[in-house]
């Protein structure tokens, strides 16, 4: 068992002792490590924020703080990083230093691959500001239109009220703009991008072909100063 291993089963030891708690040599012995060790790896967690405190007296340890932790939580890699991208999203949040922590976490829960995908997919979302969008119910499929990076069939209502049916497009990014969301697609019957507002967006369908790689910079052009993609870091 290697250190960030034991220093987890030393949190989940402590959590299921509840308030009886657990002595130094207790663990000592349960993870087959000097007593020293132990209070080393007790520093670290209580360095950390896990809210550990030293029990006086005889038959006295370590116990942790149930009410100040959860249990863990087994988290998928797509919920995971949609948590993070939320997190990411809206940092001035009420309770922002708590976000922030709790973004500091899940990033460093995930593996190097699970942040570079999420990083990737935090790169094709656009704020510009920071009120809170109405997302329509379609959002759900082009959400995974971006993340799989497949092409979509859209019928679509423009500005004039025009309507336009099965129309193929290749979704690069979603942005936020002035309370709307909007898809940033390569319109394959314009052989352009194309800018759509998700409220105009009757319905939107996957198909399974994969959409050649575009710049999105080269296709819609730089944002402006107060706008960009949504970074990952805590």
């Amino acid at each position: 068992m290697n250190r960030t291993e034991r220093l987890y089963a030393i949190a989940e030891e402590l959590r299921a002792a509840g308030s009886h708690g657990r002595t130094s040599g207790w663990l000592a012995r349960r993870f087959e490590v000097a007593a020293r060790t132990v209070k080393r790896d007790i520093t670290a967690l209580q360095e950390s924020g896990l809210p550990i405190w030293a029990q006086a007296g005889s038959g006295g340890g370590y116990v942790l703080d149930a009410s100040a932790s959860l249990p863990p939580l087994n988290l998928t890699a797509p919920e995971a990083t949609a948590v993070a991208l939320a997190l990411a999203a809206m940092p001035q949040l009420p309770f922002a230093a708590d976000g922030r922590s709790a973004l500091s976490k899940i990033l460093a829960a995930m593996t190097a691959q699970e942040r570079a995908r999420a990083a990737a997919l935090g790169a094709r979302l656009w704020i510009r500001d920071r009120r809170p969008a109405a997302r329509p119910v379609v959002t759900g499929v082009l959400d995974e239109a971006i993340r799989r990076g497949v092409v979509t069939v859209l019928d679509y209502v423009d500005k004039k009220g025009t309507a336009t049916h099965r129309r193929a497009v290749e979704p690069m990014a979603l942005a936020s703009n002035s309370g709307r969301w909007f898809l940033l697609a390569w319109c394959r019957r314009r052989r352009a991008g194309r800018w759509f507002r998700l409220d105009r967006i009757e319905s939107a369908h996957l198909t399974t072909e994969l959409a050649p790689p575009r710049d999105l910079l080269e296709t819609f052009g730089k944002p402006p100063d107060d706008a960009g993609p949504l970074t990952m870091s805590d």
